[in-house]
């Protein structure tokens, strides 16, 4: 059956979808969102369940620098949803928000779902309709949007659609990317979905993966192409996983693409000048053993001696201070896109005119990861995905307009 005109449907109940409702119902339009998952915004609560980092504090200058090859398209988006607007919106939720030590904004309570319910409620009072279990599956011969739900298949006929349904990571909260074969054969051209903020296998050891797989490596730096930044990983037992290395990641990942041999150089005590790590080590005598002269020497041990045992082995002072200062870690292959934060790839931004329309299909506008774009851990990812759905519902309320 085909349901009455609807003036506007947001199709994915993520955070760029809501917010698009948001502003839209705020400004006066009737607006249903349609949800394929059981419930709301499932990554976004998942996310936020160790600590929800909704945006960054740093100069926005540089925040607005952070997206790649995506900076340029994405800047008009950000001016309009700052972070400083972020926390603004927050608050006005009820959500009080700090800055943490590394610059990264939380919720005093850390938590996603206090905030989620405010929101969910303010949609509510703005008289936004959400419609969970019910999956778009494409468009009818005459434009229309099909959906599946629970009593069966039904039509939706629309002034505007906003697409909002995520990119391939964690497949399981709904992100699963099943739009791109519709879209695909709509002419609309999406770039392979890849692994973004991901972890990477490394061909550990038995010994060694049995010995310190879930070992935190603290206060250290790495260094790839994407340059070299201090913070921790943790050793897994397929390789390594975390902050740090979730901001090499695009560059490992590049990397490995083009077929070069790649690297993750750790120094493991950084701060110390490798000529006085070649003193103190040659000071511990050659009859003792790799593990006491990293110990004594260095102020080496744990996970950190055993890396040096498993990728450099032992060797003089001199080569001891170097694998120190520079470990090589040898990548080889990112974790499935499954498990990644975010993904890479998608729709391409030259499909999408500067209302966020696609120019393929008149009517259809799209926002967050389903395009090609990706963004550090760090707040960014989330920013960038309120802020490109407020700017297609701006889009959307100037289409309607000139209609």
């Amino acid at each position: 059956m085909t349901q009455k005109m609807q003036n506007i449907a947001v199709i994915g109940a993520g955070p760029a979808g809501l917010m698009a409702a948001e502003m839209l119902s705020h400004a006066g339009h009737h607006v249903t969102a349609y949800e394929a998952m059981p419930s709301v915004a499932r990554k976004f609560l998942l996310a936020g369940k160790s600590g929800l980092n909704i945006t960054h504090s740093e100069p926005f200058e540089q925040f607005a620098n952070r997206f790649g090859p995506a900076n340029a398209a994405l800047r008009p988006a950000l001016d309009g949803f700052t972070p400083e607007q972020v926390q603004t919106w927050a608050h006005s939720l009820g959500t009080e928000t700090f800055v943490g030590t590394s610059g990264r904004v939380f919720p005093k309570v850390m938590k996603a779902s206090p905030l989620l319910r405010s929101w969910l409620k303010r949609l509510e009072q703005q008289g936004v309709a959400i419609l969970t279990r019910h999956r778009w599956i494409g468009f009818t011969p005459t434009g229309e949007l099909r959906l599946e739900t629970p009593d069966g298949e039904t039509s939706v006929a629309c002034e505007a659609t906003l697409l909002s349904l995520g990119g391939a990571s964690w497949p399981r909260l709904g992100s699963d990317a099943a739009w791109v074969p519709e879209l695909g054969r709509l002419g609309v051209e999406i770039a392979p979905f890849r692994a973004a903020n991901c972890g990477f296998d490394v061909d550990w050891s038995d010994i060694f993966r049995d010995r310190f797989a879930g070992a935190p490596l603290k206060s250290v730096t790495a260094t790839s192409d994407a340059g070299t930044f201090p913070g921790e990983f943790v050793v897994t037992r397929t390789g390594i996983e975390g902050s740090l290395v979730y901001a090499h990641a695009a560059a490992l990942r590049d990397r490995l693409e083009s077929g070069h041999e790649t690297l993750l150089t750790v120094d493991l005590a950084p701060g110390r000048p490798i000529e006085k790590l070649a003193r103190d080590l040659a000071k511990q005598g050659g009859k003792a053993s790799l593990s006491s002269r990293l110990r004594k020497g260095a102020g080496i041990e744990g996970v950190k001696a055993g890396l040096v045992r498993e990728l450099a082995g032992s060797g003089d002072a001199a080569q001891l201070a170097e694998v120190i200062k520079a470990l090589p870690i040898r990548i080889v292959r990112p974790r499935p896109i499954a498990e990644a934060i975010s993904s890479a790839g998608g729709i391409l931004l030259t499909e999408i005119d500067e209302n966020y329309m696609l120019k393929r299909l008149p009517k259809i506008f799209v926002a967050g990861e389903m395009l090609d774009w990706e963004a550090p851990t760090g707040g960014y990812l989330l920013t960038a995905c309120f802020a490109m759905g407020k700017a297609a519902a701006e889009g959307i309320s100037r289409f309607l307009a000139q209609k």
